[in-house]
């Protein structure tokens, strides 16, 4: 099919070789005559294209830095607001509330609007956030600002990716997705250290001002280079099966966050048990209804299952070490905000450089050999941590969470776009809506779990130093346990499905 392109850029469609023609064995595709046939949009690695990535990627590693900078704030806000910390925590809490509710409606929003469109919307959503949070003079004010911030984040994660997965030429998608993975993988080891040095030298309201301009410029470029890659349809939403969906996060996060600061009890077990009904009621509807909000059968590619399952479980892992070795570093090492968050800076930057890199890997050797190489790495520096947990110092600590970093660089990216690319074109949106939220549920459990471990080895001990490393060490050896699955999902996806080998 000869590619062709509107004047206006509303360019439609992205029919491949690969992922255009009939669907292939373990992949999914919707019915063809619910896609409007459409000239075909030409994928091309250009200035616009970066510069779309860029300006999306912006806005969702801001959110994900604030969401964490904001942590090492919190003894300072209960004294300006006067509030306790099971208040305080709300900052949090609502943030992943919405941030959870929203990341589903991607995959509608991404065919009902046109992506530039949705992209403005995000961040008129942030920047009010933003603004709201730097001008908080009560502790309510501040929450509504943390609220909109959700908004727009939860809407920015997921278009960064949509833009890659439809406009980025197949042979370029793997690196791509790794700058476009930085974010989630980097912003949780920035936001400690950032929000540290920023609060401690110039006040808290600094880490919302400092953003202003950044995403200013972020504005501009999105606005002038994102380009329209696919037909936009007035396709119903199902708000009854979201309302559902969304009650039900809410119910696991708020459990998991009564887990983690009250133990196992009637309130954490009821809203867990809530959790699980709701979500059936979900799958339920979903079933059953003409226009689904997320395409349930995307769940039925086993390789997209596996790498999902191994994606949930890092991003577990890198929430759960985002606070541990900081929380460390200050009550058994005695370090400072700036010095212990700054542990984890070296793996970020290690990341960083290795992100792109990880992808032209993918691009160049199939995912096999990337893929295992991360896990196996990962796997290895929480082994560290465990063996190293008495007498762990800021060098060690530092240098471990860069092995950690490095597999998590080359695992994660490459994890993303190996398993979207076993789903047809039509339902790639659903299946990059299920890998965010399910990114953003376990990196609140994450968080939340790794909590009440050092929480349970606390209460009541009589050197806090020396409970603290105790529960960090038992938390260590749990991420342990959970990082074998990952290694454990790709090992049946290369050895058994088959998947992987050159591209």
């Amino acid at each position: 099919m000869n590619s062709e392109r509107n004047h206006d850029d509303r360019v439609i469609a992205e029919p491949s070789e690969e992922e255009g023609g009939p669907p292939t064995s373990g992949s999914v595709t919707r019915d063809a005559a619910s896609t409007p046939s459409a000239p075909a949009f030409h994928r091309v690695l250009d200035a616009r294209l970066i510069l779309s990535v860029v300006a999306a990627g912006i806005m969702s590693f801001s959110g994900v830095v604030v969401e964490t900078a904001m942590n090492v704030t919190f003894p300072t806000l209960m004294t300006e607001f006067d509030v306790e910390t099971s208040t305080v925590q709300w900052l949090t809490t609502s943030y992943l509330l919405v941030l959870a509710a929203i990341v589903p409606t991607s995959s509608y929003l991404n065919k009902r609007f046109r992506t530039r469109h949705v992209f403005v919307a995000a961040m008129a959503f942030y920047i009010a956030g933003i603004v709201c949070g730097l001008a908080a003079t009560v502790f309510p004010m501040l929450l509504v600002g943390r609220v909109l911030e959700g908004v727009g984040t939860g809407i920015a994660l997921p278009l960064m990716f949509n833009i890659i997965t439809e406009q980025a030429p197949e042979r370029h998608i793997g690196i791509m997705m790794g700058i476009g993975t930085l974010v989630n993988a980097m912003a949780p080891a920035v936001g400690p250290s950032l929000g540290g040095w920023l609060a401690e030298t110039f006040g808290w309201r600094m880490i919302f001002a400092a953003l202003l301009p950044v995403l200013a410029v972020a504005f501009v470029l999105g606005v002038g280079s994102i380009r329209q890659s696919h037909p936009v349809s007035r396709t119903p939403f199902d708000a009854p099966g979201w309302a559902v969906l969304a009650c039900s996060f809410a119910a696991l996060i708020l459990g998991v966050n009564e887990l983690g600061t009250a133990g196992v009890g009637v309130a954490s077990l009821g809203l867990l048990a809530a959790f699980a009904a709701l979500l059936a009621c979900f799958v339920a509807r979903e079933r059953s209804c003409d226009h689904p909000l997320i395409a349930l059968e995307v769940f039925r590619v086993p390789a997209f299952d596996l790498g999902l399952a191994s994606i949930a479980c890092v991003q577990f892992s890198v929430l759960g070490l985002s606070f541990l070795l900081p929380n460390y570093a200050q009550l058994v090492m005695g370090a400072g905000e700036t010095e212990a968050g700054s542990i984890l800076l070296l793996g970020c930057a290690v990341g960083a450089v290795m992100a792109p890199l990880s992808g032209q890997l993918l691009d160049r050797l199939g995912p096999r050999r990337p893929v295992l190489t991360g896990t196996c790495c990962m796997l290895v520096a929480l082994v560290l941590l465990c063996a190293l947990s008495e007498r762990l110092e800021t060098v060690p600590a530092m240098l471990v969470y860069t092995l950690f970093a490095f597999g998590q660089s080359l695992m994660i990216g490459n994890a993303m776009t190996t398993s979207l690319l076993r789903l047809g074109p039509a339902v790639k949106a659903d299946g990059n809506a299920v890998i965010n939220t399910l990114q953003q549920l376990f990196g609140a459990m994450g968080t939340s779990a790794v909590t009440a471990v050092v929480n349970a080895a606390q209460a009541g001990a009589a050197d806090m130093a020396v409970s603290t490393m105790l529960g960090t060490r038992e938390a260590y050896a749990a991420l342990t346990v959970l990082s074998v699955v990952p290694v454990a999902c790709w090992c049946v996806a290369f050895f058994r499905l088959g998947v992987g080998g050159r591209r």
